[in-house]
């Protein structure tokens, strides 16, 4: 489709699913993209092995952990200056034959879209809701209280966009795991705020492309299958915290000021309540489960 394409992904003890994730990329797009590994501390091999079976891939090393955007950020400094478009994607994802050719297509159709994503599916085949709006301080809050406790409440319905079937169509933002990003967009706006680890890092991106004039484009005719929390999920007393304090920073920025500050205050307790609740219950989960 494209000489002006690459893909970048980042690694953390990742082991096979790198390996589905390389080999189905082939059959995603007709060309041959360069791919970059940026590996946040692996100690399973995988982003080594990779490095050496696949002429395309390049290891680099980030010397730490520094979560997911600041990962990405790091790889895409690796890119060439002609590179126009960037696959970014989490090292979970299978490719669905010829997505990424359809989301450069889509970009075309799109001139102003900043990133364009693909449906995304559970392992099961359920879909995703990976096209959302942006949350306000109610929705979010809303959501981040009672999402997982009533699931079909209205402030998390009105945030995941239930009431819309898929369709292509502008949205709020898109998930981070699969991601077509413009490079002229994702540099104008100096790409994932690395302030976060994990978590919202997309949601922040997303918004901000839009407060710069840009588009986020949700492309259903393209797919992939995210396995979805192969590391998170087996350390919530890591990874909850962070979803927390991501949740916290994303609108503490969106409500700056000393007229705010009982705002941010509120939402601080609040969540770290939350927070303790959460990781009190997956402690219970694994007790149990053991």
């Amino acid at each position: 489709m494209t000489s002006k394409l690459a893909v970048v992904t980042v690694t953390y003890w990742s082991g096979d699913h790198l390996r589905t994730f390389l080999e189905s990329l082939v059959h995603a797009t007709s060309s041959v993209p360069p791919v970059i590994i940026a590996d946040n501390g692996s100690g399973d091999g995988a982003p080594e092995a990779a490095d050496r079976e696949h002429d395309n891939v390049t290891l680099v090393h980030t010397g730490g952990n520094l979560g997911y955007g600041g990962a990405i950020n790091r790889a895409v400094r690796e890119l060439d200056d002609d590179v126009e478009f960037i696959v970014i994607a989490n090292p979970d994802v299978e490719w669905s034959p010829g997505a990424i050719d359809e989301l450069v297509a889509a970009a075309a159709r799109w001139p102003r879209a900043g990133s364009l994503g693909p449906l995304i599916r559970e392992p099961d085949g359920s879909v995703y809701p990976s096209a959302r709006r942006v949350p306000d301080l109610v929705s979010g809050t809303g959501h981040a209280l009672l999402g997982t406790v009533w699931k079909s409440n209205p402030w998390s319905a009105a945030y995941r966009a239930d009431d819309v079937a898929p369709s292509e169509r502008p949205v709020g933002w898109l998930s981070g795991s699969c991601l077509l990003v413009r490079r002229e967009a994702f540099d104008a706006i100096n790409g994932f705020d690395d302030r976060y680890f994990m978590y919202m890092e997309d949601v922040d991106l997303g918004d901000r492309l839009g407060r710069a004039g840009w588009l986020n484009v949700y492309i259903p005719g393209a797919e992939v299958t995210h396995a979805k929390g192969h590391t998170a999920d087996k350390r919530p007393e890591t990874m909850l915290p962070a979803h927390h304090r991501s949740a916290y920073r994303f609108q503490a920025d969106r409500n700056p000021g000393v007229l705010r500050a009982p705002i941010r205050l509120a939402l601080r307790v609040g969540l770290a309540i939350r927070c303790r609740l959460a990781v009190r219950a997956a402690r219970h989960s694994a007790a149990a489960d053991a």
